[in-house]
């Protein structure tokens, strides 16, 4: 049984209701019947019923066990504007403007609705950039209690893998975070550990990753990720974490013998902290185009909901992924 197929027996096992709010996309239509097929979980769909079922009809998908929320006719509507004028009246929110938004707006709608307690999750961004998807969450949910930063990761599955966890692994920050200091990459590390284990079910082993393998090169950039290790065994003591290491010696464990004897990381890793954005969206691409891994994600951590990011050249396999790990983030 593949990866994903555990995480969907796991969505079944205690279903959840997600919104998909882009139900201009034939993608989500598509992802929706598939969803409601094999049970993975309960979908709300945003827009007006006679434009989604026709659409549907259109492409050929069976969205029939699906609920159709319009905000323009939903007796919900007038409490999601009052909420939303109240969570935002010091930012200038009005009435008006609240109307505005959850009318025409869907994500946002998605996301009030998620806040309201109507649904449990959200999954968007097959036709809205990360920033697009993430600000109505930032803005209505706010971040975690207890969590520093919203961040973002990659769950890769590498087929025929003899590294990570039996090829999976968290890739972090791979979507959201330019560079991160080194508190931030502190707190990208905590939180990336508790995906994995939430996730895969297997103890995390967090490497933060770098040109340089324990003082082997000398530079700024290296003292970043070396400050954040100490942050962050400081922080999370429980944590088995470590580096900084370059990538052969977080995973391959005669690299890691040899650069850094005594390390209880170098090469176990399955959590990949990477030093900044570029690096990490560089290396999931690598992962997923070279070795022809399955990449979930953008995957959100530190939202007080879950509320996940898809890649605007997903398609309507990717989307039912992200909702089935998104399912099993509501279980917790």
């Amino acid at each position: 049984m593949g990866f994903i197929d555990v995480i969907k027996d796991r969505a079944r096992a205690n279903v959840k209701t997600i919104v998909l709010p882009e139900t201009e996309d034939m993608r989500t239509l598509e992802a929706a019947e598939k969803v409601l097929k094999e049970g993975i979980a309960k979908v709300v769909l945003v827009g007006n019923e006679e434009t989604v079922k026709k659409s549907a009809e259109e492409g050929g998908f069976d969205i029939s066990g699906a609920a159709i929320v319009d905000p323009a006719t939903s007796e919900k509507t007038q409490g999601y504007i009052d909420k939303l004028v109240e969570l935002r009246q010091k930012k200038g929110m009005t009435p008006e403007k609240a109307k505005d938004i959850l009318l025409n707006q869907y994500l946002y709608y998605g996301v009030m609705m998620v806040k309201m307690g109507d649904a449990d999750g959200m999954v968007s961004g097959a036709c809205h950039s990360t920033a697009d998807t993430l600000r109505p969450c930032l803005q209505i949910l706010k971040t975690k209690p207890g969590t520093k930063l919203v961040s973002a990761f990659f769950l890769m599955v590498v087929p025929n893998c003899e590294y990570g966890a039996d090829g999976a692994f968290v890739f972090a920050d791979s979507g959201l975070n330019q560079n991160p200091n080194p508190e931030e990459l502190a707190a990208i590390a905590a939180s990336s550990a508790e995906s994995f284990q939430q996730l895969v079910g297997q103890e995390p082993v967090v490497a933060f990753l770098s040109h340089s393998t324990k003082g082997s090169a000398k530079h700024a950039d290296v003292d970043k990720v070396v400050e954040a290790v100490k942050i962050a065994k400081e922080q999370s003591p429980e944590l088995k974490l470590d580096g900084e290491f370059q990538l052969d010696a977080a995973i391959v464990p005669s690299v890691g013998a040899s650069k850094a004897p005594g390390s209880p990381v170098a090469g176990k890793a399955n959590v990949l902290i990477f030093p900044d954005l570029d690096a990490g969206n560089i290396g999931y691409k690598l992962v997923q185009r070279l070795a022809k891994a399955e990449a979930y994600g953008p995957i959100t951590q530190g939202i007080a909901a879950p509320v996940n990011d898809l890649s605007r050249g997903c398609s309507a396999d990717d989307i039912v992924g992200v909702v089935a790990i998104t399912s099993v983030q509501c279980q917790k």
